[in-house]
Protein backbone atom coordinates (compact mmCIF):
# COMPACT_ATOMS: atom_id res chain seq x y z
CA UNK A 1 0.00 0.00 0.00
CA UNK A 2 1.58 3.59 -1.12
CA UNK A 3 1.94 5.69 2.06
CA UNK A 4 0.64 8.93 0.12
CA UNK A 5 -2.96 8.41 -0.59
CA UNK A 6 -4.80 10.54 -3.01
CA UNK A 7 -8.63 10.82 -2.19
CA UNK A 8 -10.74 10.80 -5.60
CA UNK A 9 -12.02 13.64 -3.30
CA UNK A 10 -12.28 15.66 -0.75
CA UNK A 11 -14.27 18.81 0.98
CA UNK A 12 -11.47 22.21 0.97
CA UNK A 13 -12.15 23.54 4.08
CA UNK A 14 -10.10 25.73 6.23
CA UNK A 15 -10.49 28.01 9.60
CA UNK A 16 -11.87 30.81 7.05
CA UNK A 17 -15.45 28.28 6.87
CA UNK A 18 -14.95 27.94 10.35
CA UNK A 19 -15.04 31.03 11.27
CA UNK A 20 -18.17 31.85 9.30
CA UNK A 21 -19.98 28.72 10.79
CA UNK A 22 -19.22 30.06 14.60
CA UNK A 23 -20.68 33.49 13.85
CA UNK A 24 -23.88 31.51 12.55
CA UNK A 25 -23.64 29.89 16.28
CA UNK A 26 -23.16 32.56 18.24
CA UNK A 27 -25.90 34.13 16.77
CA UNK A 28 -29.79 33.54 17.36
CA UNK A 29 -31.15 32.71 13.94
CA UNK A 30 -30.21 29.11 12.28
CA UNK A 31 -32.64 29.22 9.63
CA UNK A 32 -34.46 31.41 7.49
CA UNK A 33 -31.20 34.66 7.91
CA UNK A 34 -29.09 36.58 5.90
CA UNK A 35 -26.46 34.35 5.47
CA UNK A 36 -29.09 32.10 3.11
CA UNK A 37 -30.40 34.69 1.21
CA UNK A 38 -26.60 36.44 0.01
CA UNK A 39 -25.62 33.08 -0.91
CA UNK A 40 -28.82 32.94 -2.89
CA UNK A 41 -27.95 36.43 -4.30
CA UNK A 42 -24.77 35.64 -4.60
CA UNK A 43 -25.38 32.14 -6.32
CA UNK A 44 -27.56 34.00 -9.04
CA UNK A 45 -24.74 36.51 -9.88
CA UNK A 46 -22.23 33.86 -10.20
CA UNK A 47 -24.59 31.59 -12.36
CA UNK A 48 -25.91 34.86 -14.03
CA UNK A 49 -30.06 33.24 -13.53
CA UNK A 50 -32.41 36.00 -12.33
CA UNK A 51 -32.77 33.52 -9.53
CA UNK A 52 -31.37 31.52 -7.45
CA UNK A 53 -32.80 29.11 -4.59
CA UNK A 54 -31.23 27.70 -2.13
CA UNK A 55 -32.29 24.12 -0.84
CA UNK A 56 -31.61 21.05 1.34
CA UNK A 57 -29.97 19.07 -1.83
CA UNK A 58 -29.92 19.08 -5.93
CA UNK A 59 -32.72 16.25 -5.74
CA UNK A 60 -35.31 18.75 -3.93
CA UNK A 61 -34.75 20.75 -6.69
CA UNK A 62 -34.80 18.01 -9.15
CA UNK A 63 -38.28 17.25 -6.94
CA UNK A 64 -40.04 20.48 -6.25
CA UNK A 65 -39.40 21.60 -10.14
CA UNK A 66 -41.29 19.08 -11.37
CA UNK A 67 -43.67 19.05 -8.30
CA UNK A 68 -44.39 22.72 -9.04
CA UNK A 69 -45.32 21.58 -12.62
CA UNK A 70 -47.84 19.09 -11.50
CA UNK A 71 -46.60 16.19 -12.97
CA UNK A 72 -48.43 13.46 -11.58
CA UNK A 73 -49.31 10.38 -12.87
CA UNK A 74 -50.19 9.71 -16.36
CA UNK A 75 -47.04 12.08 -17.30
CA UNK A 76 -43.95 11.15 -18.91
CA UNK A 77 -40.35 12.27 -18.46
CA UNK A 78 -37.56 12.16 -20.40
CA UNK A 79 -34.09 10.74 -18.55
CA UNK A 80 -30.96 9.57 -19.71
CA UNK A 81 -30.19 6.44 -18.84
CA UNK A 82 -26.30 6.92 -17.48
CA UNK A 83 -27.02 9.60 -14.43
CA UNK A 84 -27.04 9.56 -10.76
CA UNK A 85 -30.40 7.73 -9.80
CA UNK A 86 -31.71 11.25 -7.92
CA UNK A 87 -32.89 12.24 -11.57
CA UNK A 88 -35.00 9.31 -11.99
CA UNK A 89 -36.16 8.95 -8.53
CA UNK A 90 -37.66 12.96 -8.58
CA UNK A 91 -40.04 11.72 -11.52
CA UNK A 92 -41.11 8.68 -9.24
CA UNK A 93 -41.53 11.05 -6.21
CA UNK A 94 -44.07 12.79 -8.70
CA UNK A 95 -45.92 9.25 -9.70
CA UNK A 96 -45.02 10.19 -13.28
CA UNK A 97 -43.03 7.39 -15.39
CA UNK A 98 -39.38 8.21 -16.18
CA UNK A 99 -38.75 7.29 -19.96
CA UNK A 100 -34.80 6.30 -20.39
CA UNK A 101 -33.06 6.95 -23.24
CA UNK A 102 -29.91 6.10 -24.02
CA UNK A 103 -26.66 8.44 -24.10
CA UNK A 104 -23.68 9.41 -26.35
CA UNK A 105 -20.39 6.88 -26.84
CA UNK A 106 -18.12 10.45 -26.98
CA UNK A 107 -19.61 12.40 -24.11
CA UNK A 108 -22.46 10.08 -21.70
CA UNK A 109 -24.69 12.90 -22.43
CA UNK A 110 -28.36 12.56 -23.45
CA UNK A 111 -28.62 11.82 -27.16
CA UNK A 112 -30.85 14.58 -28.67
CA UNK A 113 -31.65 11.77 -31.82
CA UNK A 114 -32.71 9.09 -29.36
CA UNK A 115 -34.56 11.84 -27.19
CA UNK A 116 -37.15 13.00 -30.22
CA UNK A 117 -37.47 9.40 -31.18
CA UNK A 118 -39.22 8.73 -27.12
CA UNK A 119 -41.41 11.08 -27.11
CA UNK A 120 -45.52 10.69 -26.75
CA UNK A 121 -48.21 12.99 -26.41
CA UNK A 122 -47.44 11.81 -22.26
CA UNK A 123 -44.39 13.49 -22.42
CA UNK A 124 -44.12 16.44 -20.27
CA UNK A 125 -40.52 17.18 -19.42
CA UNK A 126 -36.85 16.68 -20.60
CA UNK A 127 -34.47 16.38 -17.80
CA UNK A 128 -31.34 16.63 -19.27
CA UNK A 129 -27.79 15.41 -17.13
CA UNK A 130 -24.50 17.59 -18.26
CA UNK A 131 -22.34 14.41 -17.51
CA UNK A 132 -19.46 15.23 -15.51
CA UNK A 133 -19.47 19.05 -16.17
CA UNK A 134 -20.00 18.51 -19.72
CA UNK A 135 -23.40 20.62 -20.98
CA UNK A 136 -25.34 18.87 -23.18
CA UNK A 137 -26.43 19.92 -26.51
CA UNK A 138 -29.16 22.74 -25.43
CA UNK A 139 -29.74 23.96 -28.70
CA UNK A 140 -31.09 20.55 -30.29
CA UNK A 141 -32.54 19.73 -26.71
CA UNK A 142 -34.33 22.58 -26.55
CA UNK A 143 -35.76 22.83 -29.94
CA UNK A 144 -37.18 19.17 -29.48
CA UNK A 145 -38.62 20.64 -26.12
CA UNK A 146 -40.31 23.44 -27.62
CA UNK A 147 -41.38 21.10 -31.01
CA UNK A 148 -43.23 18.72 -27.85
CA UNK A 149 -44.76 21.93 -25.64
CA UNK A 150 -42.07 20.45 -23.12
CA UNK A 151 -40.40 21.69 -20.77
CA UNK A 152 -36.71 21.48 -19.22
CA UNK A 153 -34.98 20.47 -16.01
CA UNK A 154 -31.43 20.51 -16.40
CA UNK A 155 -29.48 18.75 -13.32
CA UNK A 156 -26.51 20.68 -12.79
CA UNK A 157 -25.23 18.15 -9.99
CA UNK A 158 -21.78 18.34 -10.58
CA UNK A 159 -21.59 21.37 -13.80
CA UNK A 160 -21.80 24.44 -11.59
CA UNK A 161 -19.81 26.92 -14.28
CA UNK A 162 -20.20 25.05 -17.20
CA UNK A 163 -21.01 26.81 -20.61
CA UNK A 164 -22.88 26.12 -23.59
CA UNK A 165 -22.16 28.69 -26.12
CA UNK A 166 -20.77 30.82 -23.23
CA UNK A 167 -23.79 30.60 -21.55
CA UNK A 168 -23.66 28.79 -17.76
CA UNK A 169 -25.96 25.52 -17.82
CA UNK A 170 -28.73 26.33 -15.67
CA UNK A 171 -29.91 28.82 -17.98
CA UNK A 172 -31.56 27.15 -20.53
CA UNK A 173 -34.22 25.22 -18.97
CA UNK A 174 -37.23 25.59 -17.00
CA UNK A 175 -34.91 25.19 -14.22
CA UNK A 176 -31.48 24.15 -13.07
CA UNK A 177 -30.60 21.96 -10.12
CA UNK A 178 -27.17 22.31 -8.16
CA UNK A 179 -25.52 20.18 -5.51
CA UNK A 180 -22.87 21.20 -3.39
CA UNK A 181 -22.38 17.33 -1.41
CA UNK A 182 -18.53 17.55 0.26
CA UNK A 183 -16.82 16.17 -2.70
CA UNK A 184 -18.37 18.29 -5.73
CA UNK A 185 -17.10 22.14 -6.95
CA UNK A 186 -18.15 23.61 -3.61
CA UNK A 187 -19.55 22.75 -0.68
CA UNK A 188 -21.98 23.87 1.68
CA UNK A 189 -21.71 19.99 3.73
CA UNK A 190 -24.94 18.95 2.38
CA UNK A 191 -27.41 21.10 -0.09
CA UNK A 192 -28.43 22.46 -3.39
CA UNK A 193 -29.55 25.20 -5.53
CA UNK A 194 -32.13 25.74 -7.93
CA UNK A 195 -31.67 28.40 -10.52
CA UNK A 196 -34.87 30.60 -12.96
CA UNK A 197 -35.03 33.06 -15.01
CA UNK A 198 -38.97 32.63 -14.52
CA UNK A 199 -40.23 35.13 -11.97
CA UNK A 200 -43.73 32.54 -11.31
CA UNK A 201 -41.51 29.57 -11.01
CA UNK A 202 -38.98 31.37 -8.49
CA UNK A 203 -42.11 32.06 -6.21
CA UNK A 204 -43.73 28.52 -6.43
CA UNK A 205 -40.09 26.90 -5.66
CA UNK A 206 -39.50 29.25 -2.90
CA UNK A 207 -42.84 28.75 -1.56
CA UNK A 208 -43.14 24.80 -1.93
CA UNK A 209 -39.52 24.41 -0.31
CA UNK A 210 -41.05 25.96 2.88
CA UNK A 211 -44.81 23.72 3.44
CA UNK A 212 -46.11 26.23 0.84
CA UNK A 213 -46.06 29.06 2.85
CA UNK A 214 -47.46 32.37 1.53
CA UNK A 215 -44.93 34.48 3.04
CA UNK A 216 -41.23 34.29 4.32
CA UNK A 217 -40.61 35.22 7.81
CA UNK A 218 -39.38 38.63 6.63
CA UNK A 219 -42.84 39.77 4.66
CA UNK A 220 -44.58 38.43 7.89
CA UNK A 221 -46.10 41.43 9.82
CA UNK A 222 -46.86 39.46 12.44
CA UNK A 223 -44.93 36.85 13.59
CA UNK A 224 -45.90 33.50 13.19
CA UNK A 225 -48.86 34.46 11.21
CA UNK A 226 -49.25 32.62 7.20
CA UNK A 227 -51.67 30.87 5.09
CA UNK A 228 -50.55 28.16 3.52
CA UNK A 229 -51.78 28.36 -0.04
CA UNK A 230 -50.19 25.26 -1.66
CA UNK A 231 -48.84 21.45 -0.37
CA UNK A 232 -45.14 21.61 0.30
CA UNK A 233 -42.01 20.32 1.70
CA UNK A 234 -39.68 21.39 4.31
CA UNK A 235 -36.57 21.12 1.78
CA UNK A 236 -34.53 24.04 2.66
CA UNK A 237 -31.38 25.03 3.35
CA UNK A 238 -30.17 26.25 7.14
CA UNK A 239 -27.93 29.39 7.62
CA UNK A 240 -24.48 27.20 8.96
CA UNK A 241 -24.42 26.06 5.44
CA UNK A 242 -25.28 28.70 3.81
CA UNK A 243 -22.40 30.67 5.58
CA UNK A 244 -20.09 27.54 3.86
CA UNK A 245 -21.51 28.12 0.55
CA UNK A 246 -20.39 31.87 0.72
CA UNK A 247 -17.29 31.22 1.53
CA UNK A 248 -16.69 28.30 -1.01
CA UNK A 249 -18.27 31.01 -3.59
CA UNK A 250 -15.41 33.54 -2.85
CA UNK A 251 -12.77 30.17 -3.77
CA UNK A 252 -14.45 28.48 -6.54
CA UNK A 253 -11.99 30.45 -9.15
CA UNK A 254 -9.25 29.06 -7.80
CA UNK A 255 -11.12 25.45 -7.70
CA UNK A 256 -12.03 25.68 -10.75
CA UNK A 257 -8.31 26.63 -12.15
CA UNK A 258 -7.00 24.13 -10.28
CA UNK A 259 -9.16 21.07 -12.06
CA UNK A 260 -9.12 22.30 -15.53
CA UNK A 261 -5.05 22.53 -14.69
CA UNK A 262 -5.10 18.72 -13.25
CA UNK A 263 -7.93 17.11 -16.07
CA UNK A 264 -5.44 19.01 -18.65
CA UNK A 265 -2.49 17.14 -17.31
CA UNK A 266 -3.94 13.88 -16.66
CA UNK A 267 -5.63 14.03 -20.12
CA UNK A 268 -2.03 14.45 -21.60
CA UNK A 269 -0.13 11.53 -19.92
CA UNK A 270 -3.45 8.98 -20.76
CA UNK A 271 -2.98 9.58 -24.37
CA UNK A 272 -0.78 6.52 -25.15
CA UNK A 273 -3.04 4.38 -23.02
CA UNK A 274 -4.77 2.82 -26.40
CA UNK A 275 -7.17 0.89 -24.17
CA UNK A 276 -8.55 3.87 -22.26
CA UNK A 277 -11.35 6.30 -23.62
CA UNK A 278 -11.54 9.72 -22.25
CA UNK A 279 -14.65 12.04 -22.62
CA UNK A 280 -13.58 15.55 -24.09
CA UNK A 281 -13.78 18.61 -21.89
CA UNK A 282 -14.89 20.09 -24.78
CA UNK A 283 -17.67 19.37 -27.85
CA UNK A 284 -18.56 21.89 -30.40
CA UNK A 285 -19.67 25.19 -27.91
CA UNK A 286 -19.69 22.82 -24.73
CA UNK A 287 -17.37 23.50 -22.44
CA UNK A 288 -16.62 21.60 -19.24
CA UNK A 289 -16.58 22.14 -15.66
CA UNK A 290 -14.08 19.46 -15.56
CA UNK A 291 -15.28 17.05 -12.16
CA UNK A 292 -13.39 14.47 -12.87
CA UNK A 293 -11.61 12.27 -15.66
CA UNK A 294 -13.84 9.04 -16.83
CA UNK A 295 -11.19 6.07 -17.79
CA UNK A 296 -13.15 4.08 -19.59
CA UNK A 297 -12.32 0.22 -20.59
CA UNK A 298 -12.91 -1.40 -23.82
CA UNK A 299 -16.39 -2.52 -24.08
CA UNK A 300 -15.50 -6.33 -24.84
CA UNK A 301 -14.04 -6.06 -20.99
CA UNK A 302 -10.99 -7.82 -21.85
CA UNK A 303 -9.72 -5.54 -19.13
CA UNK A 304 -11.15 -6.30 -15.73
CA UNK A 305 -12.49 -2.79 -14.45
CA UNK A 306 -12.44 -4.30 -10.80
CA UNK A 307 -8.86 -5.43 -10.97
CA UNK A 308 -7.64 -2.30 -12.34
CA UNK A 309 -9.46 0.05 -9.32
CA UNK A 310 -8.27 -2.56 -6.53
CA UNK A 311 -4.50 -2.43 -8.11
CA UNK A 312 -4.97 2.00 -8.12
CA UNK A 313 -6.53 1.37 -4.80
CA UNK A 314 -3.26 -0.33 -3.70
CA UNK A 315 -0.90 2.64 -4.95
CA UNK A 316 -3.20 4.63 -2.99
CA UNK A 317 -5.49 6.50 -5.94
CA UNK A 318 -8.64 7.09 -4.93
CA UNK A 319 -11.04 6.15 -7.70
CA UNK A 320 -15.15 6.37 -7.93
CA UNK A 321 -17.41 5.25 -10.55
CA UNK A 322 -19.71 7.30 -12.39
CA UNK A 323 -22.20 5.54 -12.01
CA UNK A 324 -22.77 1.76 -11.26
CA UNK A 325 -25.54 0.83 -13.30
CA UNK A 326 -27.44 1.98 -16.15
CA UNK A 327 -30.23 3.68 -14.31
CA UNK A 328 -33.33 1.41 -15.82
CA UNK A 329 -31.14 -1.53 -15.22
CA UNK A 330 -31.25 -1.00 -11.16
CA UNK A 331 -33.52 -3.55 -9.46
CA UNK A 332 -36.11 -0.61 -8.63
CA UNK A 333 -36.53 0.68 -11.94
CA UNK A 334 -35.73 -2.72 -13.43
CA UNK A 335 -38.51 -5.04 -11.87
CA UNK A 336 -41.50 -1.76 -11.74
CA UNK A 337 -40.82 -1.53 -15.52
CA UNK A 338 -39.45 -4.34 -17.11
CA UNK A 339 -35.90 -2.72 -18.42
CA UNK A 340 -33.40 -5.32 -20.03
CA UNK A 341 -29.78 -5.67 -20.36
CA UNK A 342 -28.89 -4.96 -24.01
CA UNK A 343 -31.17 -1.90 -24.20
CA UNK A 344 -29.33 0.82 -23.32
CA UNK A 345 -25.72 -0.04 -24.20
CA UNK A 346 -24.04 3.08 -24.48
CA UNK A 347 -25.12 3.41 -20.82
CA UNK A 348 -24.08 -0.06 -19.73
CA UNK A 349 -20.78 0.30 -21.25
CA UNK A 350 -20.05 2.76 -18.98
CA UNK A 351 -21.73 1.92 -15.91
CA UNK A 352 -19.29 -1.04 -16.43
CA UNK A 353 -16.32 -0.37 -17.38
CA UNK A 354 -15.51 3.40 -16.61
CA UNK A 355 -12.89 4.41 -13.58
CA UNK A 356 -13.45 7.85 -12.34
CA UNK A 357 -10.19 9.72 -11.38
CA UNK A 358 -9.59 12.98 -9.39
CA UNK A 359 -9.07 16.05 -10.95
CA UNK A 360 -9.92 18.09 -7.66
CA UNK A 361 -7.63 21.14 -6.08
CA UNK A 362 -6.57 19.04 -3.42
CA UNK A 363 -4.03 17.08 -5.97
CA UNK A 364 -0.13 17.99 -6.06
CA UNK A 365 1.73 19.92 -8.79
CA UNK A 366 3.15 15.60 -9.03
CA UNK A 367 -0.35 13.74 -8.48
CA UNK A 368 -1.57 13.71 -12.15
CA UNK A 369 1.69 12.07 -13.67
CA UNK A 370 1.34 9.71 -10.34
CA UNK A 371 -2.06 8.71 -11.32
CA UNK A 372 -1.41 8.02 -14.87
CA UNK A 373 1.59 5.62 -13.57
CA UNK A 374 -0.76 3.73 -11.42
CA UNK A 375 -3.39 3.34 -14.25
CA UNK A 376 -0.74 2.02 -16.83
CA UNK A 377 0.52 -0.70 -14.47
CA UNK A 378 -3.00 -1.42 -13.09
CA UNK A 379 -4.47 -2.27 -16.71
CA UNK A 380 -1.29 -4.17 -17.50
CA UNK A 381 -2.00 -6.65 -14.56
CA UNK A 382 -6.05 -6.74 -14.94
CA UNK A 383 -5.91 -7.44 -18.79
CA UNK A 384 -7.70 -10.64 -19.28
Amino acid sequence: MSETQIPFGRPMLDAEEADAVNRILSGSQLVHGPATAEFEKKFAERTGAKHAIALSSCTAGLHLSLFVRDIGPGDEIIVPAMTHVATAHAVEFCRAKPVFVDVEADTGNLDPGLVAASLTDQTRAIMVVHFLGLPCAMDRIMEIADGAQAFVVEDCAIAIDATFNRRKVGNFGMTGCFSFYPVKHMTTIEGGMVTTNDDAIARMVASRKAFGYDRTIAERARPGIYDVTALGYNYRMNEVEAAVGLVQLGKLDSFQAARAANHRKLSVELADIAEVTVFPPTKGPAVSSHYCLNAILPRDGRINRDVVAAELRAAGVGTSVHYPSAVPLFSYYREKYGYQSGQFPNAEWIAAQSISLPVGPHLSEADPKRIAAALKVAISRAKR
